[in-house]
């Protein structure tokens, strides 16, 4: 009897250590998972977004993730999305600190740095938050109103990112940006790997079909713990018009490409930035249950992950 409750002892030590542990360790935490216009989508009544409407607790925010240092209590946005300030309402719940400690940006697509407009004095009043970006969307805010009164009065501090050259958060935590190809109309676009406690994740929400980037996706998921990837439409003829115009990788496609990955690979694949079209946005649907069938997440709001 005395052996066996020193057993139970010893393990229960062991796991309120690594319980510790896990409350010391960076993490991520999924703020939004739906493309640029969140979900629903405003001017649409169709069977795709009406329980949205009626039913408030199945909307979703634009795709957003959040990275949080529990120790050092920093915490950083990836993209400044319209919904920001649910976003951080969301954070400040789930981690606790206040205030923000900087942003990073994708491209300039409106999803995607529009919520900056929260950070200036009518809203925030923020002082020189920082904001991470590549050199086209750092002129393209620089250059263009409402954005560059964020800059002249200091609400926001630029800080130019290049490609590939990782930027050292803290001594646990680094960000590398790196070029996917896109729509680049007013900036480059880029993916996102984070690093820390010898892990990685990568956010790429916005890219142009995997055969256009040089890079092989498949191989990058093998060397990741964690991949969150473009899944803007689940499959060809989602939207009445020539989808080629919008040159995403449907989900169906990327779940085609990925099929031979192990089982252990496949589960690091979360799909996020969903268009309101796109049915992995509806609790229950049958695209919901493929994608796990198959082996894949799709991303949930409040989700986090331990580095």
């Amino acid at each position: 009897m005395r052996v066996f409750l020193t057993i139970i002892i010893l393990a229960t030590l062991a796991c309120n250590k690594s319980m510790k542990k896990n409350e010391k360790t960076p993490y991520v935490v999924v703020l939004g998972v739906a493309q640029d216009a969140g979900y629903p989508q405003a001017g649409c009544n169709k069977d795709c977004c009406k329980d949205a409407w009626e039913d408030p607790a199945k909307r979703k925010n634009v795709s957003c993730l959040a990275l949080v240092d529990p120790i050092s209590k920093e915490q950083w946005i990836f993209d400044a999305t319209p919904d920001v300030k649910f976003q951080l309402q969301l954070l400040e719940k789930n981690s606790g600190i206040n205030p923000l400690s900087g942003v990073f940006l994708t491209h300039a697509h409106m999803g995607h740095y529009t919520g900056l407009m929260h950070f200036g004095r009518e809203v925030m009043g923020c002082n020189n938050l920082p904001v991470y970006c590549m050199e086209r969307m750092q002129n393209f805010i620089k250059t263009n109103a409402p954005w560059d009164q964020l800059v002249k009065i200091e609400n926001i501090k630029l800080k130019l990112l290049r490609n590939d050259s990782a930027i050292e958060l803290n001594q646990r935590i680094s960000v590398t940006p790196f070029l996917v190809p896109h729509r680049d109309e007013y900036s480059e676009t880029v993916g996102y790997k984070i690093k820390a406690n010898n892990k990685s994740l990568i956010f790429i929400p916005d890219i142009d079909k995997w055969e256009q980037w040089e890079t092989d996706i498949t191989e990058l998921i093998k060397k990741v713990d964690y991949a969150f990837l473009d899944a803007t439409f689940y499959k060809n003829g989602e939207l009445k018009r020539d989808m080629s115009e919008i040159p995403h990788p449907f989900v169906e496609e990327s779940m085609g490409l990925f099929s031979n990955l192990s089982e252990t690979d496949k589960q690091k694949v979360h799909f996020i930035h969903c268009n309101h079209t796109n049915p992995l946005l509806q609790e229950g649907s049958n695209a919901q249950k493929e994608v796990i069938k198959k082996g894949f997440n799709f991303a949930k709001e409040g989700q986090v992950i331990r580095f």
